[in-house]
């Protein structure tokens, strides 16, 4: 477990070995508590409030849009929101803060795009659980070596849904993986639920892993809110590995290249 101070952002050797041998780092203190504090309340604007939400894409959860569960307020059913970092300033500021760059530069070099952002949301009693997983596997980018933080805005515990993660399976390629009624997840064979290392972590802390490294959130069982923002970046001379040119990535610093993503 690694914690950023002012005069220590950069990993040490042993950090970097840490996390390409388990596919994962924990990283507490990453980003400063006014600016956590300044993001979960303009989420709050975005959920329960009445902010712009132009350009973003709002996902309910499965059980309330099929009507098998009910919620006092729209907001309370929000499962997942796309695009925050490229439409709004604050989420643009964590995205792009100088301790986050600092850990991803370290892991994937100086040249870095965003291949994606989510914030994924566990309402109080109401939050489904994200079933064992790869993110590669969805991902039309090769190689398979994306890295992730995983960032959450508020206390995440295993009773409101941590972060649970295999360490070191990362090492095996893709798994086969399988659509379910509201998922998309690792074959039951490829995995043992009691390998599974769970790692609670407090608000402005980062989780940063590999893009095969196999991942899963439990239920939010508790009374509490987790709300959490996945910052997916990739080197820049990653390649796109669907037909056609792909879309174009958000930048986020040193150089693009020709034939490489956008």
């Amino acid at each position: 477990m690694k914690s950023l101070n002012e005069n220590k952002r950069l990993l040490t050797a042993d950090d970097l070995q840490f996390y390409h041998s388990n596919g994962y780092l924990l990283v507490e203190n990453l980003i400063p508590v006014e600016l956590v504090t300044q993001c979960r309340s303009r989420l709050v604007e975005y959920t329960h409030g009445s902010r712009d939400k132009k350009g973003m894409h709002f996902q309910t959860e499965p059980r309330v849009q099929r009507g098998e569960l009910k919620v006092d307020h729209p907001g309370d059913a929000i499962r997942k929101i796309d695009r925050l970092v490229e439409e709004d300033d604050l989420f643009r500021q964590l995205a792009t803060h100088e301790n986050m760059l600092s850990v991803i530069q370290e892991i994937l070099g100086l040249d870095i795009k965003m291949f994606r952002n989510a914030m994924l949301l566990k309402p109080p009693r109401v939050g489904s659980e994200k079933g064992m997983h790869q993110d590669s596997p969805y991902w039309p980018i090769t190689p398979m070596a994306l890295c992730s933080c995983w960032f959450p805005l508020d206390d995440a515990s295993i009773e409101n849904g941590c972060m649970g993660v295999l360490p070191k399976a990362h090492e095996q390629g893709a798994f086969a993986h399988k659509k379910t009624k509201d998922d998309f997840v690792m074959e039951e064979g490829c995995y043992d639920m009691e390998d599974i290392e769970f790692k609670p972590m407090k608000a402005g802390s980062g989780l940063f892993f590999h893009s095969l490294l196999p991942h899963y959130t439990a239920p939010n069982t508790s009374e509490k809110w987790r709300r959490s923002i996945a910052l997916s970046y990739m080197n820049a001379q990653s390649k796109y590995s669907h037909e056609g040119e792909g879309p174009e990535y958000l930048h986020i610093s040193g150089q693009s290249y020709e034939g490489c993503v956008r």
